[in-house]
């Protein structure tokens, strides 16, 4: 089976046509550096992130999964463009896309987005070049290694880029909530939904070579580390101080054999009882999980993290559920940062 692609577009993650790909080579064709503003924003410096803002679910049955998603979390429809189907997290505009896997291919979390502060598409691009990465408006149609160090338009407010392993990440405005004008209307959930989400947390992602990785989104984005899971497991803060960004795995030298995976993003909520949680997970037909070496559709279980990575003192609980098609995902308290302490809240400024 195919891995997933990032096959998002201006329209909400959508699919790409031909002619919108056409489309998107002109306005590539665009982003061509302009003296003034790589005056304004060196093109050597690092892209100033700000916070963690999207993500995309490629999924078997769209409105199966919207329909999961608003019973669980209440989440309104915030856009809607094709098949794809943009939920917003908290107050928004954060959102998670969900859109429809392609043929042969397995559902899987495509992309990670993150807002950039002043977002300019031709100072992000000049920026993305100095590091190395090529303009490649036919990487929007790859996934994988196929898209390696590659970025490429999706409208005035996002480019996307996938790295050295073909993790797929997306740069927009901090305004952008999934619409190609930029205009959303909520449209509630048709019930209140049994957790209320607050934000993203982090994302977990496995790949070939760990600790370079963690270096170049250190310097691709100017950030540091915020917390460590274990001595050779640091995790890269993202904006508020609690946010990260986490790469785990080998340390294989040479180009990847394989591309990397986002295996999977941790939400925020408040009032996080694990009990409580378990409890709403298990009255929607959440089970709990058998075995650790079986992890259906639909089921939940916890990890406790103990001190040796970081955690406290009889284990900081991680709660994970899979959705309908097996996807991964995490809750957390609003508070967690990936330290120490109970509720992982515990976050020392770093030397």
């Amino acid at each position: 089976m195919k891995r997933p692609a990032d096959y998002t577009s201006a329209r909400c993650g959508r699919s790409a046509s031909p002619d919108s790909l056409r489309r998107r080579l002109l306005q590539f064709v665009a982003l061509a550096p302009v003296s003034s503003l790589l005056q304004a924003q060196p093109a050597t410096s690092a892209i100033a992130v700000r916070k963690l803002h999207t993500f995309g679910l490629r999924v078997s049955d769209v409105e199966r999964s919207v329909a999961f998603y608003q019973r669980l979390f209440g989440m309104p429809v915030q856009a809607r463009q094709g098949e794809t189907v943009c939920l917003r997290i908290g107050d928004g505009p954060r959102f998670m896309s969900l859109s429809p896997t392609a043929r042969g291919e397995s559902p899987g979390i495509s992309h990670i987005g993150l807002s950039v502060q002043g977002f300019d598409a031709q100072s992000v691009a000049a920026q993305l070049q100095a590091k190395g990465f090529q303009r490649d408006a036919s990487a929007a149609g790859k996934s994988g290694l196929e898209r390696a160090m590659r970025f490429w338009p999706l409208n005035e407010q996002v480019l996307a880029f996938a790295d050295r392993e073909g993790l797929g990440f997306q740069l927009c405005a901090p305004a952008y909530c999934g619409s190609e004008n930029g205009q959303c209307s909520a449209i509630a959930a048709p019930e209140a939904g049994l957790i209320a989400l607050e934000d993203i947390n982090h994302f977990t992602n496995y790949m070939s070579h760990a600790p370079n990785t963690n270096a170049f989104y250190l310097d691709l984005f100017g950030l540091a580390y915020q917390s460590y899971q274990g001595p050779s497991s640091p995790t890269v803060g993202v904006g508020d101080g609690k946010q990260f960004l986490m790469f785990v795995g080998g340390a294989r030298d040479g180009a990847p054999a394989n591309p990397a995976r986002i295996d999977h993003v941790s939400l925020a909520m408040q009032d996080f009882d694990v009990a409580a949680v378990q409890a709403k997970l298990e009255s929607i037909g959440i089970t709990p999980r058998a075995s650790d070496g079986n992890t259906p559709a639909l089921v939940h279980w916890v990890s406790l993290r103990m001190p040796n990575r970081g955690g406290a003192q009889g284990g900081t609980p991680e709660l994970y559920f899979s959705d309908p098609d097996g996807l991964h995902i995490q809750l957390q308290d609003v508070s967690y940062c990936g330290g120490g302490g109970y509720l992982g809240d515990e976050c020392a400024p770093l030397a």
